[in-house]
């Protein structure tokens, strides 16, 4: 099994192009989805966000108020870092657990949804593939804009937060442009999960964990030797 890193800016297309994948057979690992489960009622990290934060980011039903968090983090440099280092390392731990699942069940690759791919790094020495989602900025503002009910301001700000999107793209293997219609972006997808399927890296990992049960088994059989 190899893994893909899927990433792009905000509002430029990368859920639904994630979803593109999904169903054209992909196993795919949501970050986002993940950064939810991660904070969920009693879970580690909802227990450092309730006493680092403080009750007025818990609401009634004890879940996180995830709106009012991304304000304060959207704002303050400092309080975003820490809040990514309450939650990146469970996030981390919860997608090698899925990673670990998908390879024992047999898929040949998986696409990792990774909205900050390039900003952490964490990732991208386990990946045999990138791909940038892409649009123009004044796509993602309006996308922004309508999505989140946000000021063209308060939009900007919240792009300027991340990598620039052209940077990115010199970064990534692949590019898929998110600008035009949607049958067109649906073209690329399909392109390129016809070039992951006909990919063998997946091999690569196969043997490697041949050769390590190998290693394994005959150490076992070494011990029961000795004692014996």
């Amino acid at each position: 099994m190899f893994l893909i890193g899927l990433t792009g800016g905000i509002a430029s297309g990368k859920s639904t192009v994630s979803e593109m994948f999904r169903r054209l057979g992909s196993a795919v690992i949501d970050a986002d989805k993940v950064a939810r489960e991660v904070v969920l009622p009693g879970k580690p990290a909802w227990k450092k966000i309730k006493q680092i934060f403080g009750e007025e980011f818990i609401l009634d039903n004890g879940s996180v108020d995830r709106d009012k968090l991304g304000q304060v983090i959207f704002n303050d440099d400092k309080k975003r870092k820490l809040l990514n280092s309450i939650t990146h390392p469970e996030i981390q731990k919860n997608i090698i657990w899925k990673c670990v699942w998908l390879l024992i069940t047999g898929h040949q690759f998986v696409i990792l949804d990774l909205p900050l791919l390039f900003e952490t790094g964490n990732m991208l020495p386990y990946l045999t593939f990138t791909v940038v989602v892409s649009c123009s900025t004044d796509q993602q503002i309006k996308r922004l804009m309508s999505r989140n009910n946000l000021t063209r301001e308060e939009a900007i700000n919240r792009i300027d937060i991340q990598m620039p999107l052209t940077q990115k793209c010199h970064l990534a293997a692949a590019v898929i442009d998110n600008s035009g219609e949607r049958d067109l972006t649906e073209k690329q997808v399909v392109d390129w999960f016809k070039r992951f399927c006909a990919s063998r890296a997946h091999w690569k990992v196969r043997i490697l964990i041949f050769l390590a049960f190998v290693v394994l088994w005959g150490f076992y059989k070494f011990i029961l030797g000795f004692f014996r």
